[in-house]
């Protein structure tokens, strides 16, 4: 802790740097370092969905603005792009809302989405609301959860994360067939 007491205005720029290149677990941590007042909450949670949302915006302008001629000289991964962007013009708004919640999705989540037709006043709003819930969870779990966390880490992480995993998992699953239903008429095709 004396680290980030030394070095505050540098670990709140790592941490906007951070969660503008991914949606890892440092905010969590960040929210930890809050409950023991090594960090400003306020800040965790404001610094965090800057990133998140900044960070979003800014691979989605490279997308819209770039994508078509990068992909133009490449048709292996045009042909790849072609069908992802089939699958965003039916379900890019809940895409766009979830895609920086499973573990890998969040750095390229936005590049395909620059590649459609959706208008960035629609990708704006969900990024944002989606960055601000992220940053809210991520940051309270740490700051709520911490103690708690800190004593699984000690007696033994492994049946916690187990558990956790099965219990996001189950999530994602419930969410997954809520939001992704395939209509009956597409199935019996």
């Amino acid at each position: 802790m004396t680290l980030i007491n030394n070095h505050g205005t540098a670990v709140y720029l790592f941490l906007f740097g951070y969660c503008a290149l991914k949606s890892g677990s440092l905010p969590l941590f960040g929210g930890y370092a809050a409950q023991f007042g090594a960090l400003d909450l306020s800040l965790v949670v404001a610094v965090s969905f800057a990133g998140g949302y900044l960070g979003d915006e800014l691979r989605f302008f490279v997308a819209k603005r770039y994508g078509a001629g990068f992909l133009k000289s490449r048709p292996k991964l045009k042909l790849r792009a072609d069908k992802a962007i089939t699958l965003l013009d039916r379900y890019g708004l809940a895409y766009i809302f979830i895609y920086r919640y499973p573990k890998g999705m969040r750095t390229i989540g936005a590049l395909p989405v620059g590649l459609t037709e959706i208008s960035w006043q629609k990708f704006t709003v969900l990024n944002c609301a989606s960055a601000l819930l992220w940053a809210t969870l991520m940051v309270g779990a740490g700051y709520f959860l911490g103690s708690a966390i800190e004593r699984a880490v000690e007696q033994g992480w492994g049946a916690f994360s187990f558990v956790l995993l099965l219990i996001v998992v189950l999530i994602i699953a419930l969410l997954w067939r809520r939001i992704f239903k395939i209509p009956e008429a597409v199935v019996e095709s």
